[in-house]
């Protein structure tokens, strides 16, 4: 061995051992954090006397990430230490009491991606079928929490999601934004020169269309219910293919053949946390609300002042009709703020002297991931 091999070898045996050293230090203050979430959930259930105790906390949970990342010094990005830390805590939250999560299902769906991202690894995840199944659990208490799409970047808004709010109790608790990448992937009997059929969920295929076009516009284009659906069909297929994301192909052990094939490449679905609390201001957050208007000139002219009167960020409008009569409409808002905040709480009661009816869905912490 020369002397600059064996120098380079102490150099890596020190470095392997600070490394050691470090993992010890970590692992310790992580179980210091865990035992610190058990005596809080002690003190939950003492105070509450075990009903109706609330673990979760939302604003609380985004204030933690946020400070996470803001005190980040790199070497790693900003997104990465916060992951890292939604683990840990996860974990800590499943000592205290596992969260029940329901999402639109099928298992391997954006959704379910979408859950994981938010609650972490941790939570117990519940397939639905349908987007007003998963209101229903959480409003039968079946579950703590539901996740559902509400707006896709290039595809536009979920009016399933929408029209389930209508006849909701339910309270928006949160929301995450996933970027969204579309992959082709094969089954291990297909055979790649003779695919006929591309299955995907219908807004994947419209995602996917000019890459479609342009690499197989021979072969038939299947809607199906769900991305996580068509990997399920194509598993056993000799000549197709499907659309859809990395969870479906490890779910249903498939190959991917080409990657991030979506036609934007900054495309992204936001998705809404629904539950029964209201979350209490985190210091960022967004607030949803449904307003009902007299059918009159000027309605909306009503509807939109008190917004800029009183310096507030609307980010979101959206209408949909009415289930009280025809041609009436109701109007889906979301704004910068949260409802306890004084400019708010000031522009709803100008928003109330116009306004048949105001339906609050939430104040919740802006997506921090």
């Amino acid at each position: 061995m020369s002397d600059s091999s064996g120098a380079e070898e102490q150099q890596l045996l020190k470095l392997r051992d600070k490394i050691d050293s470090l993992d010890l230090d970590i692992q310790k203050l992580i179980s210091e954090r865990a035992r610190c979430a058990q005596e809080v959930a002690e003190v939950k259930m003492k105070s509450s006397h075990a009903e109706n105790v609330v673990f979760y906390r939302p604003e609380r949970e985004a204030q933690v990430l946020t400070r996470v990342m803001e005190r980040n010094e790199g070497p790693l990005a900003n997104e990465d230490m916060a992951r890292l830390f939604r683990e840990i805590m996860s974990a800590c939250l499943a000592l205290e009491q596992p969260l029940k999560v329901a999402y639109l299902g099928p298992e391997g769906t954006f959704t379910q991606q979408a859950a994981l991202k938010h609650f972490g690894s941790r939570v117990i995840t519940r397939p639905m079928p349908a987007i007003d199944e998963v209101f229903r659990e959480v409003e039968a208490g079946a579950v703590n929490y539901g996740v559902v799409p509400i707006e896709n970047s290039t595809e536009g808004v979920v009016n399933h999601t929408l029209d389930s709010f209508l006849s909701s109790n339910v309270f928006i608790s949160g929301e995450v934004e996933l970027r969204i990448h579309q992959h082709l992937m094969i089954g291990p009997n297909t055979r790649l020169d003779n695919i006929t059929r591309v299955y995907s969920h219908q807004q994947s295929l419209a995602q996917c269309r000019k890459w479609l076009d342009a690499h197989m516009p021979l072969a038939e284009r299947v809607a199906v219910s769900s991305n996580s659906e068509a990997a399920k069909r194509v598993h056993s297929e000799w000549n197709s293919a499907a659309i859809a994301g990395s969870m479906a192909a490890e779910l249903y052990d498939l190959q991917l053949v080409y990657e991030k094939i979506e036609d934007h490449p900054d495309n992204s679905t936001r998705f809404l946390i629904v539950g029964k609390n209201r979350s209490k201001p985190s210091g960022r957050d967004k607030t949803s609300i449904i307003v009902s208007m007299k059918n009159e000139p000027g309605a909306l002219y009503s509807l939109l002042k008190p917004f800029d009167d009183h310096e507030i960020d609307m980010t979101r409008l959206e209408t949909r009709p009415s289930s009280h009569g025809n041609w009436t409409y109701v109007f889906f808002i979301d704004f910068i703020g949260h409802m306890e905040d004084d400019n708010v709480q000031a522009a709803m009661r100008d928003i109330r002297e116009k306004a048949v009816e105001i339906k609050e869905l939430g104040s919740y912490p802006e997506a921090v991931l």
